[in-house]
């Protein structure tokens, strides 16, 4: 029985076919005509001018963050509910990152702390290089509200959307909000270019110094020559031809995802205590990532039940993100919490929802989540609860 994967990559005979032709051009080192091509077609998605494609979307949170100003002394207003790569990117520009909590119902920065944050800090005179909002499981954060928080408080905005191509907000596509933006296309995003991410901006100056720093920092000139540190954030020839083939089924890959968002929707319908995260406002949504909530008073059981039973169908599942101020790593850092986000991670479960998976395994999980709910509560541990 093989084992069913969150999100695994969804590959084909068109992406065989770009990634041979990119290895038969000759162009196998990092940059290259593909390079060019699929930093002009995701510039064109994301309702850009411009994209830097680079070797993760951590590189370009890295380089983004630089160029907006975070440096040792710094502060970046970072949400606590996120994957460790976007607080981690403002720690290795030296800055100092402050966590601040969630929206409960969609996990998306809560703009009123937000403010509440940036306010208390600039009182305390701390100087402010940046906010970044994340697009938490492809849901797109609420820009309306934080680009103008952003604007009063003369603070750049950097949009985390890695999880998010091929969502939208207002008509607007994710990637296209704030001072720039980020993608990632890592094995298990929407799509794949093994390893890889980019840096969008409307901003040609930045576009072109997100581009320098990520190539080593290379001078105009024959031989070798660096007046500055610079970074090997590049991608090569055959994984942007990979990527644009894969951009060429974007579409299709995120109407498969809402479907698989569908299925569980039907699944989970009437069942007491348990509600689709993000799913009473995912019509924008790519379903990068289906998850639910589990009210575990209510439902009589727990996340972690229902993740034993589909690991013993071989079914890979897994909690939401831990709260960044929960992490041992950043112990003691500053975080503006009410502990919404603490609730989703103790809560919540996200189910395999990637573009890939087959009829059969798609049955699979929801046979096994049927039995599950339907299973005696003294089988779920029900009187633990």
């Amino acid at each position: 029985m093989g084992k069913i994967y969150l999100s695994a990559p969804d590959i084909g005979a068109r992406e065989e076919e770009m990634c041979i032709a990119a290895l038969r051009s000759g162009w196998v080192a990092p940059m290259g005509p593909m390079v060019d091509a699929f930093e002009t077609a995701l510039a064109q998605t994301c309702g850009r001018q411009y994209a830097v494609a680079l070797s993760s979307g951590t590189a370009a949170l890295h380089l983004g963050l630089l160029e907006l100003g975070a440096v040792p002394g710094k502060y970046v207003v970072v949400p606590t509910m996120t994957f460790a790569a976007t607080a981690n990117a403002v720690v290795y520009t030296g800055a100092t990152p402050v966590f601040v909590d969630c929206d409960p119902l969609t996990g998306n920065m809560s703009p009123d702390l937000l403010d509440e944050a940036l306010h208390q800090l600039r009182r305390e005179g701390s100087d402010i290089a940046a906010v970044i909002a994340v697009d938490l499981l492809g849901h797109c954060a609420d820009y309306e509200a934080i680009e103008e928080i952003c604007l009063n408080a003369g603070v750049p905005l950097l949009s985390d959307a890695a999880e998010a191509l091929g969502s939208g907000r207002v008509g607007r596509p994710a990637g296209s909000f704030g001072d720039a933006a980020v993608l990632s296309f890592n094995g298990n995003k929407v799509i794949s270019t093994s390893g890889g991410g980019a840096l969008l901006t409307d901003d040609q100056r930045f576009a072109e110094r997100i581009r320098y720093l990520g190539s080593q920092a290379r001078q105009p000139v024959s031989h070798y020559q660096h007046t500055e540190i610079g970074y090997n954030y590049r991608l090569s020839n055959v994984l942007a031809a990979l990527g644009l083939a894969q951009l060429e089924r974007l579409t299709s890959m995120v109407a498969r995802r809402r479907q698989l968002r569908a299925q569980y929707r039907e699944t989970f319908s009437g069942t007491e205590g348990v509600q689709l995260f993000q799913g009473h406002c995912d019509v924008e949504d790519n379903c990068w990532l289906t998850a639910i909530v589990v009210d575990s008073v209510e439902a009589r059981w727990k996340p972690n039940e229902l993740e034993t039973a589909l690991a013993a169908q071989n079914v890979e599942t897994r909690p939401l993100w831990k709260p960044m101020h929960q992490q041992p790593v950043f112990a003691g850092i500053r975080a503006f919490v009410r502990g919404d986000a603490d609730r989703l991670f103790a809560s919540g479960l996200a189910l395999p929802s990637g573009s890939a998976l087959t009829p059969a395994e798609v049955a699979r999980v929801h046979d096994t989540i049927r039995e599950f709910l339907a299973a005696p509560l003294r089988e779920k541990g029900a009187s633990r609860v």
